[in-house]
Protein backbone atom coordinates (compact mmCIF):
# COMPACT_ATOMS: atom_id res chain seq x y z
CA UNK A 1 0.00 0.00 0.00
CA UNK A 2 1.34 3.40 -0.99
CA UNK A 3 0.54 6.83 0.47
CA UNK A 4 -1.19 8.66 -2.37
CA UNK A 5 -0.66 12.03 -0.67
CA UNK A 6 3.07 11.70 -1.37
CA UNK A 7 2.50 11.52 -5.13
CA UNK A 8 2.91 14.82 -7.00
CA UNK A 9 0.50 13.62 -9.67
CA UNK A 10 -2.21 13.13 -7.05
CA UNK A 11 -1.56 16.64 -5.65
CA UNK A 12 -1.87 18.16 -9.12
CA UNK A 13 -4.96 16.13 -10.01
CA UNK A 14 -6.65 17.07 -6.73
CA UNK A 15 -5.87 20.78 -7.14
CA UNK A 16 -7.04 20.61 -10.74
CA UNK A 17 -10.33 19.04 -9.68
CA UNK A 18 -10.96 22.01 -7.39
CA UNK A 19 -10.30 24.36 -10.34
CA UNK A 20 -12.65 22.35 -12.55
CA UNK A 21 -15.46 22.67 -10.00
CA UNK A 22 -14.94 26.44 -9.85
CA UNK A 23 -14.84 26.70 -13.64
CA UNK A 24 -18.00 24.67 -14.23
CA UNK A 25 -20.03 26.76 -11.76
CA UNK A 26 -20.37 29.31 -14.56
CA UNK A 27 -21.75 26.78 -17.07
CA UNK A 28 -25.35 27.18 -18.20
CA UNK A 29 -27.89 25.71 -15.78
CA UNK A 30 -29.29 23.43 -18.49
CA UNK A 31 -25.89 21.66 -18.54
CA UNK A 32 -25.95 20.80 -14.83
CA UNK A 33 -26.97 17.18 -15.50
CA UNK A 34 -25.07 16.93 -18.75
CA UNK A 35 -21.65 18.38 -19.55
CA UNK A 36 -21.10 19.98 -16.13
CA UNK A 37 -21.74 16.68 -14.38
CA UNK A 38 -19.64 14.71 -16.86
CA UNK A 39 -16.66 17.05 -16.56
CA UNK A 40 -16.80 16.99 -12.79
CA UNK A 41 -17.05 13.20 -12.67
CA UNK A 42 -14.04 12.84 -14.96
CA UNK A 43 -12.05 15.36 -12.95
CA UNK A 44 -12.86 13.54 -9.69
CA UNK A 45 -12.09 10.20 -11.31
CA UNK A 46 -8.44 11.06 -11.94
CA UNK A 47 -7.30 11.55 -8.33
CA UNK A 48 -9.84 8.97 -7.10
CA UNK A 49 -8.33 6.25 -9.28
CA UNK A 50 -4.85 7.19 -8.08
CA UNK A 51 -6.07 6.82 -4.50
CA UNK A 52 -7.78 3.50 -5.19
CA UNK A 53 -4.70 2.12 -6.93
CA UNK A 54 -2.48 3.14 -4.04
CA UNK A 55 -4.78 1.25 -1.70
CA UNK A 56 -4.35 -1.97 -3.63
CA UNK A 57 -1.80 -4.53 -2.59
CA UNK A 58 0.32 -4.76 -5.70
CA UNK A 59 2.05 -2.72 -8.36
CA UNK A 60 0.09 -4.37 -11.20
CA UNK A 61 -3.14 -3.27 -9.50
CA UNK A 62 -1.74 0.24 -9.01
CA UNK A 63 -0.80 0.42 -12.69
CA UNK A 64 -4.30 -0.71 -13.69
CA UNK A 65 -5.86 2.14 -11.73
CA UNK A 66 -3.31 4.63 -13.05
CA UNK A 67 -4.44 3.63 -16.54
CA UNK A 68 -8.04 4.30 -15.47
CA UNK A 69 -6.95 7.73 -14.23
CA UNK A 70 -5.20 8.36 -17.56
CA UNK A 71 -8.35 7.38 -19.44
CA UNK A 72 -10.40 9.82 -17.38
CA UNK A 73 -7.82 12.54 -18.00
CA UNK A 74 -8.09 11.91 -21.75
CA UNK A 75 -11.87 12.14 -21.55
CA UNK A 76 -11.62 15.33 -19.51
CA UNK A 77 -9.26 16.87 -22.06
CA UNK A 78 -11.91 16.43 -24.74
CA UNK A 79 -14.76 17.67 -22.58
CA UNK A 80 -12.88 20.86 -21.81
CA UNK A 81 -12.23 21.33 -25.53
CA UNK A 82 -15.94 20.86 -26.20
CA UNK A 83 -16.74 23.37 -23.46
CA UNK A 84 -14.50 25.90 -25.17
CA UNK A 85 -16.07 25.26 -28.56
CA UNK A 86 -19.57 25.63 -27.09
CA UNK A 87 -18.56 28.96 -25.58
CA UNK A 88 -18.83 27.84 -21.95
CA UNK A 89 -15.10 28.44 -21.39
CA UNK A 90 -13.19 31.23 -23.12
CA UNK A 91 -10.12 30.42 -25.17
CA UNK A 92 -8.05 32.30 -22.61
CA UNK A 93 -9.49 30.24 -19.72
CA UNK A 94 -9.22 26.98 -21.67
CA UNK A 95 -5.48 27.25 -22.36
CA UNK A 96 -4.28 26.78 -18.74
CA UNK A 97 -6.90 24.06 -18.18
CA UNK A 98 -5.68 22.15 -21.22
CA UNK A 99 -2.06 22.62 -20.14
CA UNK A 100 -2.85 21.24 -16.68
CA UNK A 101 -4.60 18.16 -18.07
CA UNK A 102 -1.66 17.53 -20.40
CA UNK A 103 0.78 17.81 -17.50
CA UNK A 104 -1.26 15.37 -15.41
CA UNK A 105 -1.43 12.93 -18.33
CA UNK A 106 2.35 13.10 -18.78
CA UNK A 107 2.91 12.56 -15.06
CA UNK A 108 0.58 9.55 -15.03
CA UNK A 109 2.30 8.03 -18.06
CA UNK A 110 5.73 8.55 -16.48
CA UNK A 111 4.59 6.99 -13.20
CA UNK A 112 3.17 3.99 -15.04
CA UNK A 113 6.47 3.46 -16.84
CA UNK A 114 8.44 3.85 -13.60
CA UNK A 115 6.31 1.30 -11.76
CA UNK A 116 6.39 -1.15 -14.66
CA UNK A 117 10.20 -0.90 -14.81
CA UNK A 118 10.46 -1.81 -11.17
CA UNK A 119 13.16 -0.89 -8.68
CA UNK A 120 16.04 -2.11 -10.85
CA UNK A 121 15.01 0.07 -13.78
CA UNK A 122 14.33 -2.88 -16.08
CA UNK A 123 11.04 -3.54 -17.79
CA UNK A 124 9.33 -6.38 -15.97
CA UNK A 125 8.15 -9.19 -18.21
CA UNK A 126 5.49 -11.74 -17.50
CA UNK A 127 6.78 -15.26 -17.11
CA UNK A 128 5.32 -18.35 -18.65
Amino acid sequence: MQDYKKLKVWEKAHAFTVVVYATTRAFPKDEVYALTSQIRRCAVSVPSNIVEGCGRGSNPELVKFLYYALGSANELEYQLLLSRDLGYVSTEAHAPLAASVLEIKRMLAALIVKIKEGPDGKQSRPTG
